[in-house]
């Protein structure tokens, strides 16, 4: 039993440790991303040995790459690509809406996303997002807009443009954190209210069977 708690604190030690070294790699982009990564600044941050860094991630690629699926995984980017690649628009729109509201939530609760260039739209261009920001997400709202249009999805009294309109107000951070802080809704709540706002506003009625 003492050899099993031993072992427990030991792995949380080291996760801990992962994580700080993880955090001081967001940092120094942060703080210099114009400048090549220095391991000694990351392991200065996280309070460690530059050999811990090797010895944890292997190498400068793996610790570039543990960096990387971190973040996918913590901004829902993932789920966002394959929100863009469903056939059906309207699930293309709701599982981009779902991913992008849990991309948003750590900054909802004061966490910086400058790493993530800091955008100010929540909606992360619908699986578009490049180093361009707010140009990327506009193209990536324009994108869905229009596919809604193409399946013959969008309401006839609405362009395409009035669609990316739309999408632009309702996927904003500012939207999002109206309902999940000001409101205080739930993750859940806010993907809804949001996901079936966005429905309503831009998107046929569905016929269902009787």
């Amino acid at each position: 039993m003492v050899r099993k708690y031993e072992q427990q604190i030991r792995a949380e030690t080291a996760e801990e440790t992962r994580r700080r070294v993880l955090g001081a790699v967001a940092q120094r982009l942060r703080d210099a991303p114009a400048e090549p990564l220095s391991l000694d600044e990351v392991a200065k941050l996280a309070r460690v040995a530059r050999s811990t860094i090797y010895l944890i991630f292997g190498s400068r690629a793996g610790l570039f790459e543990a960096f990387t699926e971190d973040l996918l995984a913590r901004t829902g980017l993932a789920d966002l690509t394959k929100a863009v690649a469903h056939e059906d628009p309207r699930r293309h729109m709701r599982d981009g809406i779902a991913a992008a509201c849990t991309d948003v939530r750590p900054r909802s609760a004061g966490v910086s996303r400058a790493v993530l260039h800091e955008p100010r739209r929540s909606c992360v261009g619908w699986g578009s997002r490049r180093a361009d920001g707010e140009a990327s997400e506009r193209r990536g709202m324009a994108y869905l807009a229009r596919r809604l249009a193409e399946d013959s999805v969008l309401r006839d009294d609405v362009t395409v443009a009035e669609a990316g309109d739309v999408l632009w107000v309702l996927c904003s951070f500012e939207t999002f954190d109206a309902l999940y802080g000001g409101r205080d809704r739930s993750l859940d709540e806010t993907v809804e209210v949001i996901a079936a706002t966005a429905e309503r506003s831009l998107c046929r009625a569905c016929l269902r069977p009787k």
